[in-house]
């Protein structure tokens, strides 16, 4: 079984200026506030990388978005690669974002019917 020690002593932290603070600059004394906060030792709360703590009890589970592809050819697949490296070299990221939807037959070609 694994066992973890944990230090019972308790945590006082500086809280992270915020972006209006840092703006402000560093004498604007009159504007910004300062707070420390003071933590029990407890269990500690996991916290996921991106700022969320997985702890809500039922996920809303959607049902994913089913985009309408066609078939690249392999000439679609050869001229979606050239406005690829055409966007990256003249640095049009929309450009380039065609050339991926060519390659990959999501670009609305065909979808479009004349009567």
């Amino acid at each position: 079984m694994h066992t973890s020690r944990r230090n019972n002593a308790t945590v006082t932290r500086t809280t992270k200026p915020t972006l209006m603070t840092r703006l402000r600059g560093r004498n604007a004394k009159t504007r910004t506030t300062k707070t420390t906060t003071t933590v029990e030792p407890g269990r500690p709360v996991r916290t996921s990388r991106w700022g969320g703590n997985r702890r809500t009890a039922a996920h809303h589970t959607t049902t994913p978005v089913v985009r309408q592809r066609r078939h690249a050819t392999i000439g679609d697949k050869i001229s979606g690669a050239m406005m690829k490296l055409k966007g990256s070299l003249t640095r049009r990221p929309g450009v380039k974002a065609a050339g991926t939807r060519r390659m990959h037959g999501t670009d609305g070609k065909g979808s479009h019917r004349v009567y």
